[in-house]
């Protein structure tokens, strides 16, 4: 099949989930002998080779601000999409709904995958959240297929829009700690187990603050590190910064992604996703297939995929009680050492990339299938 991905800054990731999720995806199924074409942002990727992993690049302009950057985007790729003869055109986020319909008068197939209740972001205005809650309504029109990365997410679609959708999650492969993995760590200034770890763009409904007030009530000997940034959120990130001056065990290292960001992610003593909107993270998930204690918002989509692999917190509580659960999992050596344990039996069950691009070849064939197209 020809398939192709649209809607996010593109590969290698370099942002945040949906990225992720597409730089896991994208080259497995071009592994499997699919022709795969990701869409890039010219001004956000940096990455100039034309084919990354056996995916097809395609660069296209943007304009680069918080509101039109995404959907610009990705109205140009439908645009360029429309005479490339895709099979399925799998287009991330509900606010790119509307430019799928163009896809459909060419008689393309077309995916869109829907994350929570986007509206809700505080980093939104009100004109965009307007435009968002409309983007729900059109997602249950102009795709062929929707998909719902949590089953909380497709409940949300059921109960509010009666629509029907599809519940394909996001996936990872186990990870292993390796010796190799002080190096990058020293660079970092922590040790193994020496640090509770967040991970995630700074944006005010992730909630890095709550986690910066929780552990500064703790006792511990453990540092805080803040993996992440935001392009638009400037003066959350100046406060975040403030609440933690003085503080020399709180650490911001920016985005980091590759290596060095698994080397953290599987070295920490405590992962803490402390989001209150969104559907599956992938992060949460490559948490967990790192064998970590991980600590959630008790929000119902991350608490879908942790299972009794984690525990959870009062997200309306904040950092009440985000600060009495850290201090629970860190003063209890055999509660620590069974969320570790249960993390990644987690992952095997639910989450393993194999299994995951399985369910989305049968999708796209399924889709083909009864539309009787398929490229030459």
């Amino acid at each position: 099949m020809k398939i192709a991905f649209m809607g996010i800054r593109g590969i290698p990731a370099s942002y945040s989930g949906f990225e992720t999720f597409v730089d896991g995806i994208a080259p497995r199924l071009a592994a499997r002998g699919h022709e795969v074409t990701v869409y890039n942002r010219s001004t956000h990727v940096t990455y100039r080779e034309p084919v990354y992993k056996g995916v097809t690049l395609v660069r296209l302009p943007t304009i680069p601000t918080k509101h039109l950057d995404t959907i610009t985007h990705t109205f140009l790729s439908v645009l360029h999409g429309m005479f490339r003869h895709y099979d399925i055109v799998y287009i991330c986020g509900v606010g790119n709904s509307l430019p799928s319909g163009l896809l459909r008068l060419t008689g393309t197939k077309v995916v869109l995958n829907v994350d929570g209740a986007d509206w809700e972001r505080k980093k939104w205005g009100a004109f965009a959240r307007w435009f968002l809650r409309a983007s729900e309504r059109i997602a249950t029109v102009f795709p062929d297929v929707v998909n719902a990365d949590s089953l909380a997410v497709q409940r949300y679609y059921k109960e509010h829009y009666h629509k029907d959708s599809v519940f394909i999650p996001y996936g990872t492969d186990l990870d292993q700690r390796a010796p190799d993995d002080n190096d990058v760590l020293a660079k970092y200034g922590v040790v193994p187990d020496g640090y509770i770890l967040f991970v995630g763009r700074l944006v005010p409904e992730n909630n890095a603050h709550q986690l910066i007030d929780a552990y500064r009530r703790i006792a511990t000997d453990k540092k805080l590190v803040i993996v992440g940034d935001a392009p638009y959120a400037g003066a959350y990130k100046a406060q975040l910064k403030e609440s933690a001056a003085g503080d020399a065990r709180i650490l911001f290292t920016g985005y980091v992604f590759g290596d060095d960001y698994r080397r953290l992610m599987r070295n920490a003593a405590v992962y803490v996703l402390a989001s209150e909107v969104g559907g599956t993270h992938p992060v949460l998930i490559e948490a967990l297939a790192a064998g970590n204690a991980v600590v959630i918002n008790n929000i119902p989509s991350s608490l879908e995929v942790v299972g009794d692999a984690g525990i959870a917190y009062d997200g309306k509580k904040g950092a009440d009680s985000l600060a009495e659960i850290l201090s629970k999992v860190l003063a209890n050596p055999e509660l620590h050492a069974s969320l570790r344990k249960k993390a990644q039996d987690r992952i095997r069950a639910s989450y393993l990339w194999s299994t995951v691009t399985d369910d989305f070849i049968r999708l796209f064939e399924s889709m083909t299938a009864v539309s009787g197209h398929r490229s030459s």
